[in-house]
């Protein structure tokens, strides 16, 4: 006897759409970039983990930063004024 369990759609669409995950496709995004951008560059594909260590290394940081102050400025708190 097999019992399958088969988590709701729904269940993964709310992943999808929760903010945790957003934000996971938007650093991965930044990497691919750079990992493009490096790889150009050096004239040879410089692979994914290089590109990430190199990325968190050097800009996450600022990144992570930069969008926070992105995200505030378009989501201000209930209440504020504009």
């Amino acid at each position: 006897m097999t019992i399958t369990t088969k988590k709701p759609t729904g269940s993964r669409e709310f992943v999808k759409q929760s903010n945790l995950y957003q934000e996971f496709l938007a650093e991965r995004e930044e990497i691919l970039r750079h990992k493009w951008i490096e790889s150009e560059r050096l004239g040879y594909d410089i692979g994914f983990e290089r590109a990430l260590l190199d990325w968190i290394r050097k800009h996450r940081d600022k990144w992570r930063s930069d969008r926070r102050a992105l995200l505030a400025g378009a989501n201000p708190p209930v209440g504020a004024k504009k």
